[in-house]
């Protein structure tokens, strides 16, 4: 019953867009394919027989799988019990442990992002940082479920984290304490000006109705009508396919959402507006969409969606580029596969496979002092080994122009500091929403 129930929500907190498949057909195997799958069970004869241990069938068999998944794309792999226990874990929104997503890549362990107001977030481990070392003992090489396994714990215990931080010289020893990592999909404030910021964390299930809980809640804060939104996505991983069109749907009344293109049948599908939520919840409200590198798959189905029908302005840094589709397909009780099954485009056609969401307006994260480091080493879609392959073609002199300079965004952290902004793209994002608010355009007026 726990594992229908998992399949049912679906909703996977890492950068994947994570759709429920209880059935599938199968492929007819290719007549060709004889002598390889000979060449694999000569193999495992040889390992029985020979290898200077024994090793038993479901560890080989396993281990097959695995290689086999580890072969198609970095968000392909099998779900045995203990990972659909942890999915489960993430799904039910709260567990004990650090607050990280991560990946696994080339035997080390890489963070994705930190998850919001989460330990690892406030003791200062960044997106693109290397987890080295748990506690003094090296994990590179380390199975990524065990060592995310070992990072987890009792709350209130701590684990010290050797950090190398792509652009520093030395690694970090950083001491995090565990915590019950409630994982808060939506959060919001007013900002002053009565703008509102809703700040999207990840995708689980619920998220259209939080985010119209909170736009409900924004209008009687406000002292009279909301002048602009915020809807921040930054460093947000993803989840689940079906609210990402769920928060579109919240601010769009007619058009294409998204679409995505597979090969099974069943896997082609067009999400249109008005399937959710009726109308436009803040229409003739200007909106600002804030991503950055962390952004990934269901955050750029909403920025995507959201620009291509015009009705956002996509503010900050290049999204991760995740445009695949990942379908959980059960094998037998206890077991499943989470396989990679579609591409999905957005209303104009554009695929964010590699190439990410570009933002209209390139707003750098000034506040952050390690900005010009970090940004030489960040991790996106493209960098995955084993990544699929955009089948439009993404030049490299588009994605070189993210790396020029602005002459508007020239202060120094410091700077920045000293004015008491500390999170400038946000100031970036609601300032120009106060620039162009129907009240401001009023008194310019007169």
């Amino acid at each position: 019953m726990k594992f229908a129930a998992l399949v049912r929500s679906a909703a996977l907190v890492t950068a994947v867009a994570l759709v429920p498949a209880t059935t599938a057909g199968m492929a007819r195997v290719d007549g060709s394919a004889g002598p390889e799958f000979s060449k694999l069970f000569a193999v495992y004869q040889r390992v029985k027989a020979s290898y200077v241990e024994p090793v038993e069938d479901d560890v080989l068999i396993n281990g097959a799988i695995s290689g086999m998944l580890t072969a198609l794309d970095p968000h392909s792999a099998y779900l045995d019990g203990s990972d659909l226990q942890r999915l489960e874990t993430m799904i039910d929104g709260n567990y004990s442990g650090l607050g990280l997503s991560v990946v696994g890549e080339d035997g080390a362990v890489k963070v994705i992002s930190p998850f919001r107001g989460s330990p690892a977030d406030k003791a200062g481990i960044k997106a693109g940082d290397y987890i080295t070392h748990l506690d003094g003992e090296l994990i590179y090489g380390l199975e990524l479920d065990e060592a995310v396994a070992r990072m987890r714990g009792q709350a209130g215990t701590s684990i010290r984290l050797t950090v190398f931080r792509p652009g520093a010289e030395e690694p970090l020893e950083v001491d995090v304490t565990r915590g019950v990592i409630e994982l808060e999909p939506v959060t919001w404030e007013l900002q002053d000006g009565n703008i509102g910021h809703i700040m999207i964390n990840e995708f689980s299930r619920d998220v259209g109705s939080d985010v119209f809980a909170a736009w409900k809640d924004l209008q009687e804060q406000a002292t009279g009508r909301l002048n602009g939104l915020v809807l921040d996505m930054r460093s947000n991983p993803g989840g689940s396919l079906d609210e990402a069109v769920a928060l579109s749907d919240l601010f769009l009344s007619k058009g294409q959402i998204v679409s995505q293109r597979g090969r099974a049948r069943g896997e082609s599908i067009t999400y249109d507006a008005e399937t959710v939520f009726r109308g436009d919840i803040a229409e003739g409200l200007p909106i600002v969409v804030l991503i950055d590198a962390g952004s990934a798959s269901a955050s750029e189905i909403v920025a995507g969606a959201l620009q291509d029908h015009r009705r956002a302005v996509v503010m900050g840094q290049r999204s991760f580029g995740k445009g695949s589709v990942q379908s959980l397909l059960p094998l037998g009780r206890d077991a499943a596969l989470k396989l990679t099954t579609a591409r999905y485009y957005t209303p104009s056609g554009h695929s964010v496979q590699e190439g990410g969401i570009k933002p209209d307006i390139k707003v750098p994260q000034l506040t952050d002092p390690d900005l010009a480091k970090r940004s030489k080493f960040t991790m996106r879609e493209s960098d995955l080994r084993g990544h699929l392959i955009n089948e439009l073609g993404i030049k490299d002199e588009e994605l070189e122009n993210d790396t020029r300079s602005d002459p508007r965004f020239q202060l120094t952290a410091e700077e920045l500091e000293e004015r008491g902004i500390e999170d400038f793209q946000l100031h970036y994002a609601v300032q120009t929403l106060r620039r162009t608010s129907p009240s401001a355009v009023a008194s310019r007026k007169k």
